[in-house]
């Protein structure tokens, strides 16, 4: 059974990655976004997000939000995040969309007035150029963190013994918990969670190892695999899926 790890308060959220988590986390259907859209979000260096629209009626809201990263290609990608609390209990709902149309359809589902009865922001060329977020990392005992997450990996496969004298080196630490493609879980109850541990090491170098927490156990008791590479660890959680849902 796998030990929770601590974790340590730093600074808010501020770079593109760490956006698109955010927002990723909230929309409830952030698992039908295609891949191929995230894994270009991998690259992006600068973030910009604004109100697109809104409406408000009779105790009913809607807000629609323009999220654009801009890319290593030099290209840039919008995600549109729409906002509402139509659903029963009026808590505000999350959804994403790839492209404009799609956000469109979503909203005419919505029992509120059309479109045109709210006030619309133009949409800008390309988005505002912003530095470079610095990366922030957890100093507090990184060495030791990476000491017992190697520990609590129950896979055959684990990372070894080079892998654990390069991270005795480390310097500083941060944990992000990884979106994207989601895994086909077939049994009720099941969860599967993927977070990347990044470690800065004293040279100036990162390397990060990918943890899967899952309930695809026999008894359904939470177990800790560790991975060099998301690729590895993704994989793994299919497999894992597949086999429990025989």
């Amino acid at each position: 059974m796998s030990v929770p790890y601590e974790t340590a308060a730093y600074e808010p959220p501020a770079s593109p990655d760490e956006h698109l988590a955010r927002i990723l986390g909230r929309a409830l259907n952030s698992f039908e976004l295609p891949d191929d859209v995230i894994g270009r979000l991998d690259c992006a260096l600068a973030y910009d997000g604004s109100l697109h629209s809104a409406h408000h009626s009779a105790g009913l809201h809607r807000e629609t939000y323009r999220h654009t990263w801009l890319l290593a290609d030099g290209q840039a990608l919008t995600l549109w995040e729409l906002v509402h609390n139509t659903a029963p209990g009026s808590d505000p709902q999350h959804e994403v969309y790839v492209d404009e149309e799609e956000l469109r359809a979503a909203t005419a589902l919505l029992p509120l007035p059309p479109e045109g009865t709210e006030f619309e922001l133009p949409l800008p060329a390309h988005p505002a150029p912003v530095p470079r977020p610095r990366q922030v990392y957890i100093t507090d005992d990184s060495a030791d963190h990476a000491r017992r997450l190697l520990r609590r990996a129950e896979n055959a496969d684990r990372p070894g013994g080079e892998t654990a004298a390069l991270l005795a080196t480390a310097q500083g630490h941060r944990i992000t918990q990884a979106f994207g493609r989601p895994c086909r879980a077939g049994r009720i109850g099941l969860s599967f969670s993927l977070y990347e541990h990044a470690f800065l090491l004293r040279d100036g170098r990162e390397v990060a190892l990918w943890e899967v927490e899952h309930t695809a156990t026999p008894d359904g008791q939470h177990m800790c695999e560790v991975y060099a590479s998301e690729e590895a660890a993704r994989e793994a959680m299919e497999r894992r899926a597949e086999r429990v849902s025989r």
